[in-house]
Order: structure tokens, then sequence, then C-alpha cells
């Protein structure tokens, strides 16, 4: 993946309507990873991932600075935080049940990004840092396939009401959710971001009804 591949990929994903919901067909991509469970408001585990996630997301962004480029690196903007969100099996998917929350937290990394030089990165930033929650970090491909995704504006406790629009645009169009689980792509950042501002892409997986 080139540097136009990669701005075509964001665009083409990471840039939704607010008005309306949509069908997209997401391919596989490498992403950096942690897993966790709990409320992600009160969840130091949740915090602490965060904070590796972009120790090495920087740090593989900043590696030309050390004179340590990598082959195919391209200078390209750290992707946004993403959450995968589901619940155990049996507890009843509502904001009333954050601390039943079952995550896992990534940030999607460039093409020219291996395994080792993943790995390298890591290890140096948890020197560096000190940041326990690295060790938890993996570098994995994941391929979530055909999806139905929407740009929510506003809080999160907000978001039923953009999942309710996604439905009927699913049902509208022939669609069917695959699973309860569902995808966030933080847009904004809610440490500086007025809560009623905030983006917020939502997505999900979805099957055509034959």
């Amino acid at each position: 993946m080139n540097t136009e591949e990669y701005a075509e990929l964001l665009n083409t994903l990471y840039k939704p309507s607010v008005k309306t919901a949509e069908i997209v067909s997401v391919p596989a991509m490498r992403f950096a990873m942690a897993d966790g469970r709990g409320d992600p408001n009160t969840s130091k585990d949740f915090e602490d991932a965060v904070g590796a996630l972009y120790a090495v997301s920087y740090g593989i962004k900043f590696l030309p600075k050390k004179g340590a480029a990598p082959q195919g690196y391209f200078d390209y903007r750290v992707s946004a935080l993403e959450g995968l969100w589901d619940m155990p099996q049996g507890v009843e998917y509502t904001l009333v049940n954050k601390d039943k929350f079952i995550w896992t937290l990534m940030i999607m990394q460039p093409g020219f990004v291996t395994q080792e030089l993943f790995e390298e990165v890591r290890d140096e930033q948890l020197k560096k840092k000190g940041i326990d929650a690295l060790r938890r970090i993996r570098f994995e491909t994941y391929e979530e396939g055909l999806c139905c995704q929407m740009m929510h504006i506003g809080p999160y406790d907000a978001e039923p009401a953009s999942f309710e629009k996604m439905m009927k645009y699913c049902e509208e169009n022939g669609y069917r959710r695959m699973e309860k689980s569902h995808h966030e792509i933080y847009m904004s950042d809610a440490r500086r971001t007025l809560r009623e501002n905030l983006k917020t892409i939502l997505r999900f997986k979805v099957i055509k009804d034959i």
C-alpha cells in the first residue's frame, strides 16, 4: 500500500455521510490491538491501552527522525483510535451494562508495517516509556467485509438513535445485521471536544438478503 492507496482507503472508509447510512466493503487491514473488559469511563485498563496504542503508533511514524525509515515508508497521519464492542453471551446489549463491555481497541497501521517492525518499536517504547500495557499490544490483520456505517454526531450515550437509523436503512435496502457487536471509530478527541460535537463512525457487519 503506497501513499495514494492509503489516502484513498481513508477517504472511502473514514468519511461517511452524516445524513444517512451507507454500505461499504471493508478490506483486510493491519492494526495495533489491545483487548479488555469493563466500562471505558472508569477502567484504568482502557486508559492504559489507549496510551500504549498511541505510543507504538507514533513510534512507528517517527522512525525517519531517528534515521531508521523502514522500506516502503511514506509520510502519513496516525489513524484514528477505533474500538470493537461486544457483550458476554446472555447479557443485554444496553448502555446500562457498560461494566460488562468486552472491547478491543485498535489503530490502523500503514501497509509497510511488518510484524518484526511492530515488535521492535513496541519493545523500544516499553523500554523508553515503561508503559506496562505495551506488553498486551498485538499486531493483527482484521477484515470486516460488508458493513453498514454512519457518522454519529453527539455524545456516545446518544448512539442508539443513530443505530436505529442504520437498522432502518438496512431493512429498506435488503441488508441484515449479522451480530450484536459493533465497531466505533473516534474522529474527535473526547478530551478537547464538546460532547455535542463529537464525531464517531458507527459500523456493524451485514449480509445481503437474497
